[in-house]
């Protein structure tokens, strides 16, 4: 979903001053340009005297531009912490029994159920994402599978094999997974 909204947004943005760039820069160059565009020539400034005085007395407009102003800071630091914060999980709460826990890597975790995923029947290549909170992760698992491998088959084994061996080793009550299956092509080959 952040990759989505991160998508838009760049491009919405450098649509924008792509536009208005470019309009400045014709405008500055002496192309010509439309007429509905504000600024026709060289010597023209961004903002005239009359333009910066007109809205001054005007109780409503500094509280508005004020507020659209922070309004769009706290849009950009939200941007900007979302940025920051890992997809990946980092560390897996692991119930030693003792009452203390312990923490397990979650590369580690994630290297093992890899590894025991693609060992299974049919399956020709594994990636497992971790993901959620490091008290409840969740694991997201792509499959892909050789072309004679029966998705039902290979999706059963990750969740009886893989999967459950993850979450008794870890001591997690469950772990969520979410499997994406892919087919492999199968190229033609020459006999000769």
């Amino acid at each position: 979903m952040i990759r989505v909204v991160n998508r838009v947004l760049l491009g919405l943005v450098g649509l924008a001053l792509l536009c208005v760039g470019g309009g400045l820069l014709a405008t500055g160059l002496g192309v010509s340009v439309p007429s509905w565009w504000p600024y026709s020539g060289k010597n023209d400034v961004l903002l005239s005297d009359a333009d910066r005085h007109r809205w001054r007395e005007q109780s409503w407009w500094w509280p508005v531009v004020i507020a659209v102003l922070a309004v769009l800071l706290l849009l950009a630091l939200w941007w900007l912490l979302s940025q920051l914060r890992r997809a990946r999980l980092a560390e897996v709460l692991v119930d030693s029994g003792d009452g203390e826990g312990a923490l397990l890597r979650g590369r580690a975790l994630e290297h093992v159920l890899e590894s025991e995923a693609q060992s299974l029947d049919g399956v020709s290549r594994a990636r497992v994402r971790l993901t959620g909170r490091r008290s409840a992760p969740q694991a997201r698992v792509r499959l892909l599978l050789e072309p004679h491998a029966a998705p039902g088959a290979a999706l059963e084994g990750l969740t009886r094999e893989a999967v459950a061996h993850a979450r008794e080793s870890a001591g997690l009550e469950s772990l969520p997974t979410e499997a994406r299956l892919r087919a492999a092509k199968h190229r033609a080959q020459r006999v000769t």
